[in-house]
């Protein structure tokens, strides 16, 4: 029984092995393929806008000729520029087909994304690699050249309005409306917006921008904002001119596209536009906090009608390695530095290298930037410069007394003049580095005018002490009256009655604005200078703080300062008053 057992098994097992033996032909045999041959409807595509929807290039290739359904053929098409030898493609999956078509639009985006330029042609290689679907015996074909232009898809720009007429009072009321379509339509990377604006006629040849952002298509303007692009781009304040607006579209590779441009007549009004030059310079000249715009010196608007809401400048008493800046506003939100002349937003500070009075002039249109010496001179038939400004400085220059503020001395002859900053005239252009000349055709307490007409003519001639005054912003003026005497009044004379201008000394004139006496002083009382015999007069007060030392040039004011001290000891001194240089010596 046990051996029919083991004879049994032994049987079933050969019965096995048979039977698999018979089973191993009927695996399948997928025979090799061949590399298909890819060619192209066209060698060169020049698509335009009205291609976008149409098939502008058809790839076809022969079979890879694999042992199975031909439905499940694999291809992959891969697109690159030429000699990139495929490194980064742009690829499409088929399976069965042994054609592709590519519309103008999908053709066009591919291009956008490698970053090619618009309209310029570029060489592309195409091929085609095969594989059965598991992606087995894979192939690559022959490689074919295409070349392609991509071509523009811009935005369409509407504006809502076509004429607008701003007003001052209602700057922050909405304006105008621009709405646009995507540019690049299709395209999967980002696109950025801005709009540019430039007066009509000129064909954007150098536009400002106004920044809008990424996938945004519309932008409202204030009626500020609206005023602000005519006057930039030259219309005159209270004057109409119309304004061209296109909207700019740049990819994230590069490529750039212009919509159309639309256009907009505004009526203009003339803002008022204020600039303050805060920086580290401000506690240490009793010109507020040190990088504080709420309490920084305001800049002079030039009111001239070209270079309004264009050129602002200050005369500026500056210690050496002072840094600034100057701000629209009393707000950093816009804030301009700069180096090499060149005047940016958010830029460098700015820095003078030694103490001096220094002009500091922007140009906000233009972005340009100058800083130079800060003064002022007499010219002109009256004066003894002539009608040369290279003969105004320096003997014929006024004094520094303070920010915008110069007070001079001269000996004028019945005759015309006027008041410049620099050593040569004006050439009439309106620019930062301008000389400015300043003229006025009224009395004393008129407003001056940059490069305006002569003064008045001295009708008298005689000696007269000017004050060029801009403190005022709003208000640059000259005051000029008689300098004919000086006197030293106060109740620190020993021998004068206390406070008697009739009864005081006066003083000797020794030229260049310097005035001098040697007299008997009452120790640790007080003096004052007055330029008459009688109250009312102008005068000079201390503006030293209080220093009563010997030997020390005391900075003066001639406007609200306290009485000069005498020295500590009574004694006989030599006064000299120093208009130009505005100070007190008192040795």
């Amino acid at each position: 029984m046990k051996l029919f057992n083991k004879l049994g098994l032994i049987m079933l097992l050969v019965v096995f092995a048979f039977a698999a033996c018979e089973k191993a032909p009927d695996l399948t045999y997928y025979k090799e393929g061949t590399a298909v041959v890819l060619s192209s409807s066209s060698a060169t595509v020049t698509p335009v806008p009205a291609d976008s929807a149409k098939v502008i290039l058809t790839l076809n290739w022969t079979s890879p000729a694999y042992a199975t359904d031909s439905n499940t053929y694999k291809y992959i098409v891969e697109l690159d520029s030429s000699t990139k030898n495929f490194s980064k493609p742009n690829t499409v999956i088929l399976t069965g087909s042994k054609t592709h078509t590519i519309t103008g639009k999908q053709l066009n985006n591919m291009l956008l994304n490698y970053g090619f330029a618009l309209g310029v042609p570029v060489a592309l290689d195409f091929r085609v690699t095969s594989s059965y679907a598991n992606n087995n015996e894979q192939y690559k074909s022959n490689i074919v050249k295409i070349t392609v232009t991509p071509y523009n898809d811009p935005s369409v720009l509407v504006t809502e309005k076509t004429s607008i007429a701003p007003a001052l009072n209602t700057a922050s009321n909405p304006s105008n409306k621009f709405t646009w379509s995507a540019a690049f339509n299709g395209y999967n990377g980002v696109v950025t917006y801005s709009i540019q604006y430039d007066s009509a006629t000129k064909n954007f040849a150098s536009p400002q921008t106004i920044a809008v952002g990424n996938t945004i298509y519309l932008k409202q303007l204030n009626e500020g904002e609206m005023n602000e692009t005519a006057l930039t781009e030259g219309v005159a304040g209270g004057t109409t001119g119309k304004i061209e607006y296109r909207v700019k579209a740049v990819t994230a590779q590069g490529a750039i596209s212009y919509s159309n441009t639309v256009s907009v007549t505004i009526a203009t009004y003339i803002p008022l536009l204020r600039f303050y030059m805060p920086g580290g310079y401000q506690t240490a000249t009793g010109n507020g906090t040190n990088w504080t715009p709420g309490d920084a010196p305001e800049l002079i608007r030039d009111t001239r009608p070209a270079a309004l809401n264009k050129l602002y400048y200050i005369y500026i008493w500056l210690p050496g390695g002072s840094e600034f800046k100057v701000t629209q506003g009393r707000s950093w939100d816009v804030n301009y530095g700069g180096t090499g002349g060149v005047l940016a937003p958010g830029g460098a500070n700015f820095t003078v290298p030694a103490d001096g009075f220094y002009r500091i002039s922007i140009d906000r249109t233009s972005l340009q930037y100058d800083i130079r010496e800060g003064r002022m001179g007499f010219v002109g038939g009256a004066t003894g410069a002539g009608w040369t400004p290279a003969n105004v400085f320096p003997n014929y220059a006024m004094g520094n007394s303070a920010t915008n503020l110069f007070v001079g001395i001269s000996d004028f002859t019945v005759n015309g003049w006027k008041m410049i900053d620099h050593n040569d005239w004006n050439s009439g252009d309106i620019t930062v580095s301008n000389a400015r000349s300043y003229g006025s055709a009224g009395a004393s307490g008129s407003n001056l005018e940059v490069n305006g007409a002569n003064m008045p003519d001295i009708t008298t001639a005689g000696r007269y002490r000017v004050i060029w005054d801009g403190r005022g912003i709003d208000n640059v003026k000259y005051e000029m009256s008689p300098a004919a005497e000086m006197r030293v009044v106060g109740d620190g004379i020993q021998g004068v009655a206390a406070w008697n201008p009739g009864a005081s000394p006066a003083m000797t004139y020794m030229g260049n604005g310097r005035w001098q006496i040697s007299i008997t002083l009452i120790g640790g009382k007080d003096i004052k200078f007055l330029a008459g015999n009688d109250w009312g007069a102008f005068d000079y007060e201390d503006n030293s703080g209080g220093v009563t030392a010997t030997g020390v040039a005391r900075k003066i004011k001639w406007e609200g300062g306290s009485n000069f001290k005498t020295p500590t000891l009574s004694g006989t001194y030599t006064i000299v008053l120093d208009e130009k240089a505005q100070t007190v010596t008192i040795n």
